[in-house]
């Protein structure tokens, strides 16, 4: 049976990953740094297990996945990095401290658990990793603080990697999720006066949920995508391309 590894596995995207992962038929680990809701959601998945795990720190990453190996039984097959925060600022206010905690979380634990699940993964010469970055990345929000740079920054980390490893017989791509109906947003979707603005942005007429992203996910993890590597699939409903269809324009002549 094969075998997923998800970080951020206690918020709404890292356990909607988890949960499409075992309908897929991994067996699931779920590691958060508050492993009490890794586990919670752990709970609802058949044969799947919740771990607690700081991901900016390389001994407790290993310390996950060597229960992970232990008690699953395989190095995982899928590793997907998931765990993120944000500090949400004007650069011009924002804390040299937040600054510096969300590209740990966000961008160096991408390379913290990247290279400790690699280096497992080149020993059977088989694997695929996914990162979760962020339309963000893409076209950066103002007020974001540190958000658009880690998550940006974790694009192209997810270049090297898949640049490195491919010929060891990984695959490492990246999922860029839009406006999204969970996670981080959940309270700023509260507001529905933002909710409907953010929706008719969107050509789709819809914000993004986290079962989107998960699809999104398990593909690049899978055998369909074998061919892929080193790609970024930004999953926004095509929010980021339309920005011409946003502003005004005088109907063409007839």
């Amino acid at each position: 049976m094969k075998h997923a590894f998800v970080t951020g596995g206690g918020g709404d995207i890292g356990a909607a990953i988890g949960a499409r992962a075992a309908q897929a038929g991994y067996r699931v680990v779920l590691v958060d740094q508050d492993g009490d809701r890794a586990r919670a959601q752990a709970a609802g998945l058949a044969g799947a297990i919740g771990l607690q795990c700081d991901v900016t720190d390389e001994l407790s990453v290993e310390a996950a996945l060597d229960a992970a190996v232990h008690q699953i039984g395989g190095v995982p097959d899928l590793v997907v990095n998931c765990a993120g925060i944000a500090r949400f600022a004007p650069l011009l206010d924002q804390t040299l401290a937040d600054f510096r905690r969300v590209l740990d979380v966000n961008l160096v634990s991408g390379f913290i658990v990247g290279r400790a699940a690699a280096r497992r993964m080149v020993a059977r010469g088989s694997g695929s990793i996914v990162n979760v970055t962020s339309i963000n990345g893409v076209t950066p929000a103002p007020n974001s603080g540190a958000y658009p740079a880690s998550k940006s920054g974790l694009a192209k980390l997810t270049e090297l990697m898949a640049v490195e490893w491919g010929p060891l017989g990984l695959r490492v791509n990246a999922v860029a999720p839009g406006f999204i109906d969970a996670g981080l947003s959940t309270p700023f979707f509260a507001n529905p006066v933002v909710r409907k603005l953010r929706e008719q942005a969107v050509p789709t007429r819809r914000l993004g949920t986290a079962e989107d992203i998960a699809e999104a996910v398990l593909f690049l993890g899978s055998d369909a995508a074998s061919y892929i590597n080193g790609h970024q699939l930004v999953v926004d409903g095509g929010a980021s391309r339309a920005l011409l269809a946003l502003l005004p324009r005088e109907a063409p002549a007839k």
